[in-house]
């Protein structure tokens, strides 16, 4: 009996009247309230995630980056995993999560059901991406897999070179070929 004296006695000091509080309802705006931010723009990133993959990205919210020894076109020769000793050439790069995919290595069987009635389910392979670690720059003419360094031109021009054998990997030819390359395959791609 006491306590309810006492609950009474410390409504009627806060002056909260039950016609003015009790039994409404209250909307969002009321509960609290949020100061409005800008929007920021969203990381734009072409790579399709999984829903458990976060990308880590900066203030800006632009994902962060990460330098590789690798590029787009290299030739390269797998060092570790169940593809070990394979050679091939890099089709994809992945710099948020420093993946590469290498042309027929890492395959995946891939199920894809039948759309239409016309057309039938088929099992795909897949290439899957390769973390960069795993993978060495490989020399053709040579046939050996060597570490990358950098060296800078007497024209001034900063290029790749394997360690092992001296042979410069940034040429010009190589993004000629490249350039060419990839104009094909828009124009296959497109018809």
């Amino acid at each position: 009996m006491a306590t309810m004296a006492a609950l009474q006695s410390s409504m009627t000091s806060l002056s909260l009247s039950s016609n003015s509080f009790l039994g409404q309802r209250l909307s969002p705006s009321t509960l609290y309230a949020v100061p409005a931010k800008p929007s920021e723009k969203p990381c734009l990133i072409v790579a399709k995630l999984k829903r458990w993959e976060r990308k880590e990205c900066k203030p800006n919210s632009l994902p962060v980056l990460h330098k590789m020894h690798v590029k787009l076109g290299d030739t390269v020769k797998v060092i570790s995993g169940r593809d070990k000793g394979k050679i091939g050439e890099i089709t994809k790069v992945f710099r948020h999560n420093s993946s590469v995919v290498v042309k027929d290595i890492n395959l995946k069987t891939k199920h894809v059901k039948s759309r239409g009635e016309d057309e039938p389910g088929q099992i795909l392979k897949i290439e899957a991406p390769v973390h960069s670690s795993n993978v060495m720059l490989y020399s053709k003419e040579q046939n050996v897999a060597s570490r990358v360094g950098h060296k800078i031109l007497e024209d001034g021009k900063r290029v790749r070179y394997l360690i092992k054998t001296g042979e410069i990997i940034d040429t010009a030819e190589n993004w000629k070929r490249l350039k060419e390359d990839k104009k094909k395959t828009e124009v296959a791609a497109a018809s």
